[in-house]
């Protein structure tokens, strides 16, 4: 067995999301300060989004005290289970003021079913 030692340095960090539902559409959002938009990868299919980054923390201070340390730098990322299957070709994402938006249009399921008669 390898000896796997822990670092909080080589974790993951999860990005927190709002998802919410349109009659049309599923939208999600995430603050994502510290990233550059060209660093952000998102994959989508028609059941789960995945978005991947990394934080970079611009400013170290040496010989300081750390009281509180809740900000997460690093690489992160995110899968999300829809709770609508989506068009994953019409999908579009923007990154404004730190914020990443993605609108997924859902697809049009049939609602009824003919069920033959049983006579």
């Amino acid at each position: 067995m390898e000896d796997q030692t822990f670092s909080w340095n080589e974790q993951e960090g999860q990005l927190a999301v709002d998802v919410q539902e349109t009659p049309s559409s599923i939208i999600i959002q995430s603050a994502i300060a510290g990233s550059d938009a060209n660093t952000i990868d998102i994959q989508i299919s028609s059941d789960v989004v995945t978005i991947r980054g990394e934080r970079k923390n611009t400013q170290e201070f040496t010989n300081a005290t750390i009281h509180f340390q809740e900000c997460f730098w690093g690489s992160f990322s995110r899968s999300i289970v829809l709770p609508h299957q989506i068009n994953p070709n019409e999908a579009d994402a923007t990154f404004k003021n730190s914020i990443l938006t993605l609108t997924l249009p859902k697809t049009i399921q049939e609602t009824q079913v003919k069920v033959r008669n049983l006579d």
